[in-house]
């Protein structure tokens, strides 16, 4: 068993002292500090003195049992693991201990590898719990450090992302955020938004590519009574709604030639003329447009207007794709897997090491929405505690599920090939059984010691 360099303390509360003394004899191989006591009464007043990262604790014992001593020292355990044992359990006595704050239940009598199991189940769980809360202190972390609006990365591409939306949020200029579709273009002008001395004001997304040419004008400019057939009344347009706050033109590159001089006026003037309109109404808002396009090369074509393009690239903010900073998965998919597991009441912890090899490998054509997608997916579908292969796309798995040899192993040694198709097995009988040991050696059909020898001998980390 693998241990810290500080050995872990274990109480030992049992009345037989042959069961105290064969199991500080084996526990002490193992490693830990042992310490023991002869019934309830002597553990609670062992736990009231001292810490102990693991308990051992009998359920039949004489002055105070193992029920009364959970009950009673609750408070005191609530940081270490405890362990019940009895020859006269029953799967109520089981649940009962459970509520009381018992991680594990063991039924005497039982074998040496069965305490050796249950303890390292819990070493793993407490490595687990660890773990998250450094995952957690990581997110939160780079939440305070390489966070911008609701977007999240750590590669030096995105860090140089937030670092411009950041200095661009302070000033009232114009910025063109360039990127894929599905980078998150939107995101980082609302990031801008709401950073910036406007956050209070109105935040207007408009998809230029969205509104047919024919009601484009008047949904940006607004129109007058009158000038058009259904023209009822007066009506703003969206830039007047902006006023105060900030316009967001998603696509720009799909604006029409014949309204590309007009919002240049709109920018060289900061005013609008209704549709309809003799007069010109003054705005006072800020405009960050976005396009998936090429505009230089939309410029070059006769497509978009020279001078407009120079009037928005004053800032220029480009969004990478998701496949060039792959380094950034694993931290989104964490943080979209507690937005899903709370909005879907699921207790879903991460991805296994097989799900995230194949999320690492995808192309990503719809980038972070996609990945998005992908995770929200795999969390209604998730019937573990964690995110395993088979509850992302079939589409994902077909290069690894493919059963040509040369996809496993290269030549011809029927050891290695032995070795490596072991591993996969046992990796894919832990991933499906959420890393329960006794559950994959059944699956496996193979004993339990034998399976552990293998994990360590293969190295497999779950």
């Amino acid at each position: 068993m693998t241990q810290s360099n500080e050995a872990k303390s274990l109480l030992i509360i049992d009345d037989e002292e042959n069961m105290r003394h064969m199991l500080s004899a084996m526990l002490k191989k193992m490693g830990y500090r042992i310490d023991t006591a002869r019934d309830g009464q002597e553990g609670l007043e062992k736990v009231k003195t001292g810490h102990f990262d693991y308990i051992l604790c009998d359920i039949k014992m004489p002055q105070k049992d193992g029920m009364a001593f959970l009950n009673d020292a609750r408070i005191m355990t609530e940081s270490s693991t405890v362990i019940m044992m009895s020859a006269y359990g029953s799967i109520d006595t089981a649940i009962e201990a459970m509520k009381l704050g018992a991680y594990d239940f063991i039924s005497k009598p039982f074998k040496p590898d069965e305490v050796y199991l249950a303890l390292k189940k819990a070493e793993e769980r407490e490595s687990l719990k660890k773990e998250n809360l450094r995952l957690k202190e990581r997110i939160q972390e780079i939440s305070s450090n390489y966070q911008f609006g609701n977007m999240i990365g750590n590669s030096p591409a995105m860090k140089m992302v937030f670092n411009l939306g950041t200095k661009a949020a302070q000033y009232d200029t114009t910025v063109l955020v360039t990127g894929e579709s599905g980078t998150g273009k939107e995101l980082v002008a609302r990031g801008i938004h709401y950073a910036g001395a406007r956050k209070d004001g109105n935040m207007v997304p408009v998809n230029c590519g969205g509104i047919p040419e024919s009601l484009l004008e008047s949904e940006l400019f607004g129109y007058v009574k009158g000038a058009f057939t259904g023209a009822d009344r007066n009506k703003k347009g969206l830039f007047q709604e902006a006023d105060g706050g900030t316009i967001f033109l998603d696509e720009i590159g799909e604006l029409p030639i014949s309204l590309q001089v007009k919002l240049l006026r709109v920018l060289q003037e900061n005013e609008v003329r209704p549709v309809g309109g003799a007069k010109t109404i003054r705005v006072d808002v800020r405009v960050i447009a976005a396009t998936a396009k090429d505009l230089e090369e939309e410029v070059r074509a006769g497509r978009f207007r020279e001078d407009l393009f120079y009037r928005l690239n004053v800032l220029r903010v480009h969004l990478p794709p998701l496949r060039e900073r792959s380094g950034d998965i694993p931290l989104l998919c964490q943080f979209f897997i507690n937005n899903f597991k709370n909005q879907f009441q699921k207790n879903i912890e991460g991805i296994s090491p097989g799900a995230m090899t194949i999320l690492l490998d995808h192309k990503w054509p719809g980038n972070v929405r996609e990945l998005e997608n992908i995770i929200e997916r795999a969390v209604v579908l998730a019937d573990k505690h964690i995110i395993l292969p088979e509850n992302l796309p079939m589409e994902f798995g077909i290069k690894r599920a493919s059963n040509r040899m040369d996809d496993f192993f290269e030549g011809f040694s029927l050891k290695k090939a032995q070795k490596i198709v072991e591993k996969r097995l046992i990796t894919r009988a832990l991933e499906s059984t959420g890393g329960n040991r006794t559950q994959a050696a059944k699956l496996l059909e193979i004993s339990i010691p034998s399976l552990l020898s293998k994990i360590k001998a293969y190295e497999i980390l779950l």
